[in-house]
């Protein structure tokens, strides 16, 4: 691929063709970044320093005049140069190229220069400009930038694809109370009345996606947890959280740093490490050079945290601090590697997580964190590779997802164990080396491993990468008189039906009285004779997937399910449950059945990891998979199997997994009136550890639940809020939550409204409270509404809100009128971006699984 692609590159050039002929009649203007527009830039321009100047004002209602100057070196100009602006024209005040003004030409999202105003060599452009607001979050008093694939063009005029690397010199002018923080230290401070004018020194360089700044109002505290300080902003202002939470976050960041310097052989590549929480951040994180950025409710946490909340935070930590090496330093050359940057630093994180957290089981962490988020989006229609085609960089966004974050890790992990750790870790060491400061893709990191090992990466990553799906496995084992294994084997075929095979290693546990037996099995082709099975006595049961290293659907008997929760290894407890309801999807296992058996793993499960996703898939087949009789007939048994478990001696951990289970489904007039006494502290949980956020989510289920006395909670809550940008969020929610249709619909319509939509995280909330099973009768008028503004999202919104927004909205449907409005709405909507279609069928798994399985069940 390294040759194709460098075949792709002169083939460009050669249609695009370096004289200006040609040139003219081939380069094609349209919206975004074409690909065949970034490969002739990457060719055209080199060693880019913007200077930026932002005059934030006071009222975030206001304009943020801005200026620019570019420094670049032509290297030619049988074209325009094009910078990008997805702007309004009248954001656009002049323009200045090399000493002289010239007249604005703004045309579909790019500014055009022409080549008379331009020489060969080094180049000056100064612009002055309205800022776009629509990456700016601006809230009443702070804001942060989040530019995230391709929106840096809108905010300031750029060359916005990530293979054109740039250093920055940014000047902030901010009200005087607020505090800024971006990706080189501050240099210079000079009041100008009311306000502050901060300049920075010039920054790393870095692809125009991973630039930032953030101001507002934050606290800031400065630690020095290795050899070097850092500096973090916050708005968090719970005591507790404070004390409890500073020192780890720090602390959490220079573990990642010292693991990833060793593993990597390479330093600490940017001038600074330092981080803002935000409250009402979108993302988990995001991996801004200098200046990562993190969700405030993920970072701090106090003593009622379990196991399971910190070690998501100190793997989200891990996660972008991987990303300084792996994204940052060596970043894709386009957005069809972005998956290569997420890979990694989720890989790393895993890895990082070891030494950090000695006591915890580090392949169930693993399986607990990719599997059932990377099976969701595989099984569905709407599946896709984990390297995708990419035309124009508009579209970038679309390719975030499951598959990318769960499933490659996967992947890297099964390479790494067919390569071996030291072959692979090599690879590493030399691919960053090679390609620090500049881009890479997938092929040159495979040519790097290729020569580290005798695996045939190119065929290997052939259908792991490129390729979609999973397996479907099945066995075939015959026995001898005596009731020994005579053949045992294990055939694979595609989900989709391709020929598609998948090389993978992973155990098979033969469970015995006793004993389990466990064999290693690598298959890599469509069936495997598991040599060492033979001979063996017939076992009681077999567990697939034992280390939980396979992917795919595994051979489960499902009439012989009570083992499972026997099993006393911890891995092949999750790898069976998991297994069970992949099963169970696919039509192999009645959801009763599965109902029982993950009932069974509430009654007895001690792990958390494990309980968490055995409760997980219990709470998706009770809301989505049984029918109504049948939901009534489990609820009042599974809320009384929890109260009496909640009453043994377990641990904090597992009580509060177990509890959230129980505030989930407890909507029956008994368990709603016990839930009821627990929010108003009337009943004490023995080692139940709830927070004030923990309350506010009662609370919230509780009026969901129609308690008698829901408006007189909700308002209690309203007023316990210490946190003032909690308490925003509480009353923004207010509306969803409402007893009266009435207040609950203008809540929908007035998302109609872009600016009602800019909290993310908010509105997501909001729709699962606005379409939660037991609010869909009322609600499910507006599925067509939620799907014909789906396109609109998709415009305003950030990368991952299309997907939440139709999984908060039809995806939380599994009705026969829900599934007849998304045929409806596809076959009236042939044109239908093919991009979202797939958001949709992702977001929709469950509702077309659920008519087959209900109608089975029925």
């Amino acid at each position: 691929m390294k040759i194709f692609y460098s075949f792709l590159c002169f083939l460009a050039f050669t249609t695009i063709g370096f004289s200006q002929s040609k040139q003219k009649q081939n380069l094609v203007l349209d919206n975004g970044v074409s690909e065949q527009m970034a490969i002739f830039r990457k060719h055209q321009i080199s060693n880019v320093t913007y200077g930026l100047s932002f005059e934030i004002p006071k009222q975030k209602q206001q304009e943020i005049n801005s200026n620019l100057t570019l420094d670049l070196t032509l290297s030619d100009l049988s074209e325009p140069l094009y910078l990008d602006f997805k702007e309004n024209t009248s954001n656009l005040k002049s323009i200045v190229v090399n000493g002289k003004s010239i007249s604005l030409i703004h045309e579909k999202g790019h500014i055009v220069i022409a080549p008379e105003s331009l020489i060969l060599g080094r180049n000056k452009v100064v612009i002055s400009f309205v800022a776009g607001n629509l990456s700016l979050n601006r809230n009443d008093d702070f804001l942060y930038t989040l530019l995230v694939p391709d929106r840096a063009s809108t905010l300031f005029p750029c060359f916005d694809q990530p293979d054109i690397k740039a250093t920055y010199k940014l000047s902030l002018t901010v009200p005087k109370d607020w505090s800024v923080l971006a990706g080189a230290d501050i240099k210079e401070k000079v009041e100008k009345g009311d306000f502050i004018a901060y300049t920075f020194g010039e920054s790393d360089k870095m692809s125009t996606y991973l630039f930032s700044f953030v101001a507002g109002k934050f606290k800031n505290v400065t630690k020095k947890p290795g050899n070097r300080n850092m500096t973090m902003l916050y708005r968090e202002n719970n005591a507790e959280k404070l004390r409890v939470s500073t020192d780890t976050i720090f602390n959490l960041h220079q573990q990642s740093l010292d693991f990833l310097v060793k593993y990597t052989n390479y330093p600490f590549p940017f001038q600074k490490l330092d981080f803002a929480s935000i409250p009402v951040f979108q993302y988990g994180g995001m991996e801004h050079v200098g200046a990562i950025q993190y969700r405030e409710s993920t970072l701090f946490l106090d003593n009622s945290a379990t196991d399971s909340e910190k070690l998501d935070r100190a793997k989200l930590i891990a996660h972008e601090t991987s990303h300084m090496w792996f994204g940052d330093l060596v970043t894709m050359k386009w957005f069809d590697d972005v998956w290569m940057k997420e890979v990694f630093a989720n890989f790393m994180a895993d890895k990082i997580m070891n030494p950090i957290f000695p006591n915890i089981n580090h392949n169930l962490q693993f399986f607990a964190a990719h599997y059932a988020n990377a099976y969701a989006e595989d099984r569905s229609l709407g599946t896709h590779p984990i390297k995708q085609k990419l035309a124009n960089l508009k579209d970038a966004g679309s390719l975030y997802g499951a598959i990318i974050y769960n499933k490659a890790p996967i992947m890297m992990r099964q390479l790494e164990a067919s390569m071996g750790k030291e072959a692979f870790q090599k690879g590493i060491e030399k691919y960053i080396k090679k390609y620090a400061n500049d881009n890479a893709d997938w092929n040159n990191l495979v040519e790097i491993l290729d020569a580290e090992t005798p695996l045939n990466m190119k065929k290997w990553s052939e259908v792991w990468v490129n390729k979609s799906g999973r397996a479907i496995f099945a066995d075939k084992i015959k026995y001898d008189s005596q009731n020994r294994i005579k053949t045992f084997e294990i055939q694979q075929k595609a989900e989709d039906e391709s020929d598609n095979v998948w090389p993978q290693i992973f155990q098979i546990g033969l469970v015995y009285q006793n004993d389990v037996k466990v064999l290693s099995a690598n298959i890599k082709d469509k069936s495997l004779l598991l040599k060492k099975a033979v001979g063996l006595e017939k076992p009681l049961s077999i567990v697939y997937n034992y280390n939980g290293f396979g992917y795919g659907v595994f051979p489960l008997d499902g009439n012989n399910l009570n083992y499972i929760s026997t099993l006393k290894d911890e891995v092949a407890r999750a790898s069976a449950y998991s297994n069970l309801y992949e099963n169970m999807l696919i039509g192999n296992v009645t959801p009763e059945k599965a109902f029982d058996c993950f009932l069974k793993a509430i009654q007895t499960e001690e792990n958390e990891l494990v309980l968490k996703i055995a409760s997980n898939n219990l709470n998706a087949v009770y809301w989505k998979f049984l029918t109504e009789k049948q939901q009534d007939k489990a609820g009042e048994l599974l809320s009384n199997t929890l109260l009496a478990r909640l009453q043994a001696n377990l641990s904090a951990n597992v009580k509060k997994t177990l509890f959230n289970l129980f505030s989930a489904i407890a909507y029956s007039d008994s368990a709603k009136a016990k839930l009821y006494q627990i929010w108003n502290k009337e009943t004490v949980i023995p080692n139940l550890k709830l927070n004030e956020d923990d309350f506010t989510n009662i609370a919230m289920n509780l009026a969901i639940f129609k308690h008698e006395k829901a408006n007189e909670i909700l308002n209690k809550t309203r007023t316990a809020i210490t946190n003032p940008d909690k308490q925003k969020r509480f009353e923004f929610l207010l509306p969803s939550l409402s007893k009266d249709e009435l207040v609950r619909n203008a809540f929908m319509e007035s998302l109609k409204e872009d600016k009602n939509r800019e909290k993310e995280s908010w509105v997501s909330v909001g729709l699962a409270n606005f379409n939660h099973p037991l609010r869909q009768e009322s609600a499910q008028k507006y599925i067509r509404f939620s799907l014909d503004l789906v396109e609109e999202i998709q415009r305003t919104g950030d990368i991952f809100f299309p997907k939440d927004w139709l999984s908060n909205t039809v995806g939380k449907y599994s009705s026969k009128y829900a599934f007849d409005e998304v045929q409806r709405f596809l076959k009236e909507n042939p044109n239908f971006s093919p991009i979202l279609k797939r958001k949709l069928l992702q977001a929709t798994d469950g509702l077309y699984r659920a008519q087959n399985i209900k109608k089975e069940t029925e």
